[in-house]
């Protein structure tokens, strides 16, 4: 059974990547990008569906509790507790993790009646070409004092636990051998400094680590068809991925009082990121549930517009150019110059087709159904992209980021469109599988890219109908005052002549529509507070339900806190003056992280965990700007 979700860690290099838990098990990893089937799929399922565990086989220091695992502190205590010799794979949660300084690299330490063990995961960047380039993750088992007899045992199953592949050993002109998996256009290669068994349909290594020695293991993807990989030299790895994760953060310019959380933000949308093609995936995962047991499960493992624009905003905000110019050359290719057909995500690649399934074979975690690949949402109309899109092509430019023709080019037929199609009604910003609607918030972002555009029009030689479109912008903002905003509770509504309120309102002045002080927003921002906050005083999306208890976005269930929001919520407080109040809900935001500093996509209040797919673009972005606000507040150094 998977752990609970914020039990896990995330590694990766920047093309794929892997959760692992507490107990040292691997339960996701999809091979060779994070939109491939999965290999070990056991989050969605069970160790039927793929594992690779490394952890103690002798009597451990741990707490007396099964898997799921509630949140423990980093450092747990607890009875001894004996691992049976026939157990498939130990599952017992490390005394002690944490990443290794401000990089990607998991260290996990376990204390036995033997001694004390560390492992080591990690993923090291890959070459973009070459045949070098192929996905690794490797495993380094450190001991620590003592002797402590260690376990491996690793299910490979491909095609998300569905496949069982052919494994077999391939035997080495010196005499030792390799591990190979093989099935249909997939093969994984096991290579270890342990001797390995099969038993059970899985591969394990029994061995025993003294102090001071280190056993490597690594597991390397090759396409079926193309000769076997090279073994990696695990310790060399190890030094270069630790010194590429060191060159890349020390050009952070935030220096503020919040500086470990949001350089562990910034560290996971890199991670998350794409790097042939500088597409950024909203998450690593699918269908880890936002309602457990329910069916809002969703594959978040593709490039969102609407997200990546934010997170190339937070990147460039603290000097990471390079990742803006990657996505804004992804930009124009996914696009391909024709915004008639904008979609609201595409394929890391670009790739236009991603039709939902479903794989039934898979329970989904925690009994949540059904597990989904693809999205359909992918055909959605949201106006509000539009906005987000040339948000981010003015920050670019705004920043320094060398002019592209093309892309100014994009931008204006984006507003081209725009002029033609903002006063149609669309799925909006949370893309509810229910009626089109006059969505406040993407018309105050169609707003937002009409002024963008004029401001650069205004700002650099560049031909387009300014008048035009200055009118455009008044006509946009003229519509939502009057459409969109109820003076009789003096708040703003979800959409046109509607009640009900909806979270995304809270970026009306974050996007300069409206100032913070003026009237309509305070009270905007007080009625989400009052009508969308939780006990604990976080905020909620939209209500899922209406008076009459029946669901208004066409899915079942509730769904919890959305982190996004909620740090929106802290933004606007500390834009209107409620400074301690803003700090004071970022200080509650902040403990929601786990003890490795990641944030799913919501909290879920009643049972007080992380929901939906982990960790989350969208969540670890609108950290980074809250804190980034809370510092220029305080008055504190800060180099943008």
């Amino acid at each position: 059974m998977a752990g609970r979700i914020e039990d896990y860690a995330l590694i990766g290099d920047m093309q794929t990547a892997a959760l692992v838990s507490r107990d040292g098990a691997v339960d996701w990893l999809c091979l060779p990008r994070f939109d491939s089937p999965a290999v070990f799929a056991g989050l969605l399922g069970t160790d039927e569906h793929g594992f690779w565990r490394i952890g103690p086989a002798e009597p451990v220091t741990a707490p007396l509790v099964p898997r799921p695992i509630p949140k423990p502190p980093c450092d747990l205590g607890g009875e001894v507790r004996p691992v049976p010799e026939t157990a498939a794979a130990p599952a017992v949660p490390a005394d002690r993790r944490r990443y290794r300084g401000d990089s990607l690299i998991l260290e996990q330490e376990w204390d036995s009646q033997g001694g004390t063990v560390r492992v080591i995961d990690f993923m090291p960047p890959r070459p973009l070409t070459g045949t070098e380039s192929v996905p690794q993750m490797i495993r380094i088992v450190e001991g620590l004092k003592g002797r402590v007899r260690m376990r491996s045992a690793v299910r490979m199953r491909f095609s998300y636990g569905r496949v069982v592949p052919w494994v077999h050993r391939v035997e080495q002109a010196d005499g030792t051998h390799r591990t190979a998996a093989v099935a249909g256009p997939d093969s994984v290669w096991l290579d270890g400094e342990a001797e390995t068994y099969g038993r059970d349909l899985t591969t394990y290594a029994d061995f025993t680590v003294s102090a001071g020695e280190r056993i490597a293991f690594a597991l390397t993807w090759q396409a079926s068809h193309l000769p076997a990989p090279n073994p990696p030299d695990a310790e060399s790895q190890l030094v270069d991925t630790e010194q590429f994760w060191e060159e890349w953060v020390s050009q952070c310019t935030y220096q503020g009082p919040y500086r470990e959380a949001v350089v562990r933000s910034l560290i996971t949308l890199k991670g998350l990121t794409y790097a042939p093609t500088g597409g950024i995936v909203a998450a690593p995962t699918t269908s880890l549930p936002e309602d457990i047991g329910g069916e809002r499960n969703w594959d978040y493992r593709y490039t969102w517009l609407r997200d990546a624009a934010i997170t190339l905003s937070s990147l460039l905000r603290t000097g990471y150019r390079d990742e803006a110019r990657a996505w804004r050359e992804w930009l124009l290719r996914a696009v391909a110059g024709d915004p008639e057909n904008l979609q609201i995500m595409y394929g890391i690649a670009g790739e236009r087709e991603l039709t939902e399934s479903s794989l039934d074979w898979l329970p989904g975690y925690e009994g949540s159904q059904p597990v989904r690949i693809g999205n359909g949402a992918a055909g959605q109309l949201q106006l509000d992209v539009y906005g987000e899109v040339v948000e981010a092509l003015h920050l670019a430019h705004m920043t320094g980021l060398t002019r592209n023709d093309h892309a100014h080019h994009l931008q204006l037929k984006l507003i081209g469109y725009l002029e033609r199609h903002w006063q149609e009604p669309d799925e909006g910003i949370w893309e509810v599988r229910g009626p089109r609607r006059h969505f406040v918030h993407s018309k105050v972002m169609a707003w937002v890219a009409v002024d963008r555009t004029i401001k650069l029009l205004e700002q650099s030689p560049a031909d387009g109908p300014l008048e035009r479109w200055r009118e455009l912008r008044d006509t946009i903002h003229r519509d939502v005052c009057e459409k969109g905003y109820d003076p009789d509770r003096n708040t703003f509504t979800q959409y046109y002549g509607g009640t009900e309120l909806d979270a995304s309102l809270l970026l009306i002045p974050q996007v300069g529509f409206l100032p913070p002080d003026d009237k309509r927003v305070i009270g905007t921002i007080e009625a989400i507070q009052r009508e969308l906050s939780t006990e604990d005083g976080f905020v909620l999306r939209y209500p899922t339900h209406d008076e009459d208890g029946n669901n208004v976005d066409g899915l079942s269930g509730h769904e919890g806190a959305f982190l996004a929001c909620s740090f929106w919520l802290a933004d606007d407080l500390a834009m209107i003056g409620r400074v301690q109040e803003a700090r004071e809900l970022f200080d509650k935001l902040l403990s929601l992280r786990n003890d490795l500093g990641l944030l799913a996509e919501e909290w879920d209040p009643r049972l007080k965990r992380q929901v939906g797919n982990f960790p989350q673009a969208f969540s670890h972005v609108p950290l980074i700007d809250t804190a980034l606000r809370l510092t220029a507040c305080a008055g504190a150094y800060l180099t943008v």
